[in-house]
């Protein structure tokens, strides 16, 4: 019986202990691994996490999730600064080159870099999702300006300007169903979402969620259509329902929280780039990204 109960106390503490662990921030990276750009973190379809600015500018760097080490894995054209990573459903990788005005692909076997799309009319193309037919979307901001823009990319060569009248553009992500876009604007702390079509049209713009004080940086939708969202400057992780209330707000040991990716064998750990410290943090959560 004494053992019995014994068993039941340290299985009951470690149940304890892992639900404790849950929305707590630890370091993935150390500090300064990367330049003051560190941003748009995402998986490869083997499981490989890659981060932009690994030690400096124009670079993509390769993080190993186990330990925390990286290396470069390609660096880009004199120019190019890259902001945001996705990968194509035929396996290249794309870049939101804020610098260059571009869209860029990198070729993962190879590690060719070739511009994807470019458009006279990019302001600073900034964050990126996309959607199972391949087709691309984007935040376009100006900074100067405090305006923004939005596009569809359906195809090498081929940006569609869908909103053009809007404040500062930056985080962009589709819900699990990807009937919904939200893109946020930085500057006026506003989230909207979009109807979207199934080929790729958006309408009906509405106000999702307002905050009164710091800025929005990149967002991510879990599979139960929740969106996590960065407070930059605050340093917080904020989850909003799909009905925008909100739900609970996760603290960081950094700041400048700039981006974050689901990512993990259950699609359960949460990514997240810090500008303020240059390094990654990561934390567990219950719902595991959408595209688990």
């Amino acid at each position: 019986m004494k053992y019995f109960f014994t068993a039941f106390v340290s299985l009951a503490t470690c149940t304890a202990g892992a639900q404790e662990s849950l929305y707590t921030a630890r370091d993935l990276t150390a500090e300064n691994m990367f330049s003051q750009n560190i941003e748009g973190p995402n998986f490869d379809r083997d499981g490989n996490l890659y981060v932009v600015n690994f030690q400096k500018d124009g670079t993509i760097g390769k993080i190993n999730t186990q330990n925390g080490s990286g290396e470069v894995f390609v660096t880009l054209p004199e120019g190019s600064i890259a902001n945001s990573i996705q990968f194509h459903r035929n396996g290249h990788m794309l870049l939101a080159d804020f610098k260059g005005h571009n869209v860029l692909q990198v070729n993962m076997r190879t590690r060719a870099v070739s511009v994807y799309v470019h458009h006279p009319f990019f302001n600073q193309p900034n964050d990126l999702c996309i959607n199972k037919k391949g087709q691309l979307f984007a935040s376009d901001p100006n900074w100067k300006n405090g305006t923004g823009q939005l596009w569809r990319i359906d195809k090498p060569g081929k940006a569609v300007l869908l909103a053009n009248q809007m404040g500062t553009t930056n985080g962009i992500a589709l819900s699990p169903d990807e009937r919904t876009l939200y893109v946020n604007e930085s500057v006026q702390r506003r989230i909207w979402k979009f109807d979207v079509n199934a080929r790729g049209h958006i309408s009906n713009k509405t106000l999702f969620a307002e905050f009164p004080d710091f800025g929005f940086d990149g967002m991510k939708c879990d599979k139960a259509g929740n969106l996590y969202v960065t407070r930059y400057g605050k340093g917080t992780i904020v989850v909003l329902s799909p009905e925008g209330k909100q739900l609970r707000e996760i603290p960081l040991k950094g700041k400048a929280c700039s981006n974050l990716v689901f990512g993990g064998e259950d699609g359960k750990t949460v990514y997240v780039t810090l500008q303020d410290r240059k390094c990654l943090e990561t934390f567990r959560v219950e719902i595991p990204g959408k595209d688990f």
